[in-house]
């Protein structure tokens, strides 16, 4: 009997060796964080508008992804995903110089599910934006110039002086009076007038840039392809 009993501790001291072998310390680690790079791409479609003209520094800015952004051959932010914006500083164009300039920083990712991530992301480029170049300054989209159209301005006033002072006197002095009226006239308007604002209509596509890297649930990322695909 004593014997019995000295095999049967045995075997229990096996199984709790084995036991202890089989501890959490040999299940699969939880997933690493999904890191994008600094300098990445993300083409977005604006979804509210924006115009200089009206636009307040502090103004929120709200677009989504226009297309998928992948890390390693796998969908980390699926397109459709919300991002948030805000206007940092906004510039009126002037009457004598001075052109609207607008500048834009993203600061807000959120995914279909929820999850929100705080972006480091500044506007890079408005490729579907008219009459618009990006600046030096970085986040920073300025109206193109138009000395052209004030040109044609002063010159389609002069000639329709000229026309009128022609027809009214009958003779060359007073078309070049009423071209030299005509003249003034057109440069007035365009001193009077502000140059052109900076307006993104609803949907103009617009590109952001990554000034640092981002980290990424990556629970997050799985339940976000999950949703496009449901789609």
């Amino acid at each position: 009997m004593h014997r019995l009993i000295v095999l049967v501790l045995a075997i229990a001291a096996i199984g709790g060796a084995q036991a202890q072998d089989s501890s959490p310390k040999d299940e699969p680690t939880a997933a690493k964080q999904i890191t994008v790079p600094a300098g990445t791409k993300v083409l977005l479609h604006l979804r509210s508008p924006i115009n200089t003209k009206n636009a307040r520094v502090g103004d929120d800015v709200y677009c989504e992804t226009a297309f998928p952004v992948t890390q390693d051959n796998v969908m980390v932010i699926p397109p459709r995903t919300y991002v948030k914006g805000r206007i940092m500083r906004v510039q009126r164009p002037g009457r004598v110089k001075g052109r609207a300039e607008l500048q834009i920083h993203f600061n807000t990712l959120i995914f279909p599910d929820g999850y929100t991530v705080q972006l480091p992301g500044s506007l890079e480029n408005a490729p579907g934006a008219d009459n618009e170049s990006m600046s030096d300054e970085e986040g920073t989209v300025k109206a193109n110039g138009q000395k052209g159209k004030d040109a044609g301005t002063v010159a389609k006033t002069a000639g329709t002086g000229a026309a009128i002072g022609g027809l009214g006197t009958g003779s060359v002095k007073g078309a070049a009076v009423g071209g030299g009226i005509g003249s003034m006239v057109g440069l007035a308007t365009v001193l009077l007038t502000r140059g052109q604002d900076i307006r993104f209509e609803t949907g103009t596509a617009l590109e952001m840039v990554l000034q640092r890297s981002l980290s990424l649930d990556p629970a997050h990322a799985v339940a976000a392809r999950s949703a496009v695909l449901e789609r």
